[in-house]
């Protein structure tokens, strides 16, 4: 499956609307026109009106579409909280972060006032679409919790189910992550895994199958499982690898990326409405994917 896919799968009746903190950022305006080409949503732009439309007059796109609203806000803060507020109050379903530091968008989208946080951890997720593999492969989290406690890990992946659910996986397969397959009390992992499969067979964690703990190797090759003799549900076949720390997501992700040329699409996951925080650095290939993944999870209840 390829990530070019899911575009098609955005519900085009229903068409939603995506804020876009701080707009002024030509890989984003490009997303932006590639995403109303396929018609996948409208628009609510935010950010300097004349650096708009510099950009959008580069790329070719034009803004008197009518699927696009432009609203001029100079402050580079003001635009996180003019579109995190569109989408608390109902008129945007998504926010998308533009030529801005995450740490203001994640700033406003906590602000008890008026921000998204749903009283659940906040996670990213990844997914991947690694060439040679038959099925997308999803990471998480690599992009907010550091070394996550056995009950923030369960939020995480009960966040990345809900991902997952969005692009069709129904019953995704969960792999948390460890050096070794044995449950070994002087390493945290082993012991978070076997707990959260456990939390997984009782119903604690719902609508997937967890089984861990399981060396990356052993999650998503058939091959390296059997000659382990490792019999599992999971192993060889994982659609969600669960790291127990950020580091090793990180070197995961990149390692996809830069080692195995893989295509990338990653949401924020566990607030009331998905949030778009790719990398400054990403293609615009990649902010469509990401984009119509948060379209995909906002349609999933």
């Amino acid at each position: 499956m390829k990530l070019q896919d899911i575009l098609g799968k955005v519900d085009q009746k229903s068409k939603k609307r995506v804020a876009v903190a701080q707009a002024a950022d030509r890989e984003v305006v490009t997303a932006v026109k590639h995403a109303l080409e396929y018609d996948l949503a409208n628009f609510f732009l935010v950010g300097d009106e004349s650096e708009i439309q510099q950009i959008a007059e580069v790329v070719g796109l034009d803004l008197s579409d009518e699927r696009i609203e432009l609203k001029h806000v100079p402050d580079q803060t003001l635009t996180a909280t003019e579109a995190v507020k569109s989408v608390s109050e109902g008129y945007s379903d998504v926010v998308m972060k533009g030529q801005i530091d995450t740490k203001i968008v994640l700033k406003a989208v906590l602000n008890k006032e008026y921000g998204l946080r749903a009283g659940k951890v906040l996670s990213h997720v990844a997914v991947f679409e690694v060439p040679n593999r038959d099925k997308f492969v999803l990471l998480t989290d690599s992009g907010m919790n550091i070394t996550p406690t056995l009950e923030e890990k369960a939020q995480i992946i009960s966040n990345a189910v809900h991902v997952a659910k969005g692009i069709g996986i129904q019953m995704p397969k969960v792999a948390p992550l460890a050096a070794v397959e044995v449950v070994n009390p002087t390493m945290p992992a082993t012991v978070d895994a076997a707990a959260l499969t456990q939390m997984q067979k009782r119903g604690q964690i719902k609508d997937c199958i967890v089984d861990g703990p399981l060396a990356f190797d052993n999650a998503v090759s058939f091959e390296a499982a059997g000659q382990k003799g490792i019999q599992s549900d999971v192993a060889g076949q994982a659609d969600i690898l669960l790291v127990p720390a950020i580091e090793v997501a990180n070197a995961l992700y990149k390692s996809f990326v830069y080692f195995a040329g893989a295509k990338v699409a990653g949401v924020i996951s566990g607030a009331k409405a998905p949030i778009v925080l790719t990398s400054r650095s990403d293609t615009a290939e990649s902010k469509l994917y990401s984009l119509a993944l948060a379209l995909l999870t906002s349609e999933e209840k």
